[in-house]
Formats: structure tokens, sequence, C-alpha cells
């Protein structure tokens, strides 16, 4: 009970990018960026179903690994019960009790790895989901980080050169910018936890880390240059 407490509500994620989709597309209509957050916020809806399904037990595997499980037990009583243990027991069938004996270890050496298979191969599905997933969240990581790469506030403290990017936004409008990228990245790293959230499968809890590292690591780069917008409106303040 107190895991469920603690994850996050999907649907809240889903609703925070939906309503930043729409402060995007307000301020910047028509803009590449309006159009990576509309994505991102279809990805978002789609996310939330495929993390909810990722807790849910594919039960016709499960039943197989019962089944086979079960037939295992079965034949294996099926043998025991088919030993002459009366002539066992005066001696003179030691050979035909090995012979039962190593039948019914080989019979559960292979059910016990055709279970074995099954079970695991629950996870690995699963897993492979997951990460392509995540793979294109990384994707959106990058991809918005391109959008704020030539978004660069330190053009205004030297000259400009021919290969300088076009400044056509006022301080204003660059600072809401950065923030809704910073925003952006944010979500895509807490769509990213929704799978966390629904396994403990390190390998995939593994994966979501790197994501949210990614994420924070860009960010710090946006937070930098708006702390430098902040600065340069405060001197031409003073």
């Amino acid at each position: 009970m107190a895991r469920d407490r603690q994850k996050l509500d999907a649907d809240k994620v889903v609703e925070t990018l939906d309503n930043l989709y729409a402060r995007v597309a307000a301020r910047f209509p028509a803009s590449g960026l309006a159009a990576v957050c509309g994505r991102l916020a279809d990805t978002a809806h789609r996310t939330a179903d495929r993390a909810h399904r990722i807790s849910r037990p594919y039960l016709f595997l499960r039943l197989l690994v019962a089944v086979i499980v079960l037939a295992g037990i079965g034949l294996e009583a099926m043998l025991v019960w088919r030993l002459d243990w009366s002539a066992v027991s005066r001696a003179k069938e030691g050979f035909g009790l090995a012979q039962g004996l190593e039948s019914a270890a080989n019979l559960a050496l292979l059910s016990g790895a055709a279970a074995w298979f099954l079970a695991s191969l629950e996870r690995r599905w699963k897993q492979q989901r997951v990460q392509k997933a995540l793979h294109e969240l990384r994707s959106f990581c990058h991809v918005i980080d391109m959008h704020q790469l030539t978004k660069d506030p330190t053009v205004l403290l030297g000259p400009k050169t021919p290969a300088s990017p076009k400044r056509e936004m006022t301080n204003f409008q660059l600072s809401r910018y950065l923030d809704y990228c910073a925003e952006m990245l944010a979500l895509t790293a807490k769509l990213a936890a929704l799978y966390a959230g629904e396994t403990d499968d390190p390998v995939i809890v593994a994966a979501v880390n790197d994501i949210e590292t990614l994420a924070s690591d860009l960010g710090r780069k946006i937070w930098q240059k708006i702390m430098i917008l902040g600065q340069l409106d405060e001197a031409r303040a003073t």
C-alpha cells in the first residue's frame, strides 16, 4: 500500500503536459517548440497506458507455466507409481530402478527448464517494450535540447558575427522559451519515471535513471541561460 501512495499519478503528469502544450502554443504559435510539445503530450497519453499495462501479468504465459509444472509433477508421479517397488526391495530390479530414476531426473530437468524459460519470457518481453518506449523519450530530450541550443543570451554581451544565430525574441520571450524547454525536459523525465513506478525490474529502473540524469543535465544548462538573462535584466535596470 505504501508503494502505491508513492507512485506518480499518470493522469496528473498527462494533464500537466497538456496544459504546458496549451501555454507553448499560445505564446509561440506555429513554432517548432510547440510542435514538439504537442507530440510529447500525445506520447504522454500513450505512456500512461503503457506503464499501466506493464504492471499487469501475462496470464497466458503464467497459465502455461502452471500447466508445465503440473504436467511434470503428474508424469513424475506416474513414473514412481509404475516402478515395481517389491522387486526393488528384493534387490532384483536395481538396473530398472536406476533407469526409472534417470528418466524422472531428466523429466524434472526438462520441465523445470521449460517453466523457467516461460517465466523469464514475460520479464524479457516487458523489458523490450519499455526499452523501446524509453528510447523515444530519450530522443525527445535531445530534440528539446536542440531547440534551446541556439537561444544563447550571451550574444548580447559582444558584437555579432555573420554566422551568429538571429535574435528575434525579446528577453522576456527568450526567458519564457527557455523555461518551457526546461519544463518539457522535466516532464519527459517524469514520463520515464511512470515505468519505474510500475515495476522493480533493475534493468528498467536503470534505464529510467539514465533518462532522468540526461534530462537533469540538459535542464541545468537551460537554467544557467535563464540566470544569465536575469543578470542582464538587472544590469540594465541599474
